[in-house]
């Protein structure tokens, strides 16, 4: 498991912990598991997924960043709110 944050100007969107991310970079999907290399890249538009204890929490964000430090997986976004199933 690894502990994702994801955050909006607005509101912290999510908290947890989570088995796998899926979330769309400036030039495509990016994929995050735990233990992951520390890695930083531009947050494009899209569905970020996460998924943790077989559910997937699927969140539209638009612009920001995203990190991966120390098993920690940082979604700083533009905007962020729940997608639409």
């Amino acid at each position: 498991m690894m502990r994702v944050s994801v955050i909006s100007a607005e509101r912290a969107v999510f908290e947890g912990e989570a088995d796998a991310v899926v979330a769309p970079a400036y030039d495509g999907l990016v994929g995050i598991l735990p233990r992951h290399a520390p890695f930083m890249t531009l947050l494009g538009t899209g569905i970020a997924k996460i998924h943790r204890s077989g559910e997937t929490i699927r969140l539209r964000v638009a612009g920001g960043f995203l990190q991966v430090a120390s098993n920690v997986v940082r979604i700083v976004a533009g905007s962020a709110s729940p997608a639409d199933s």
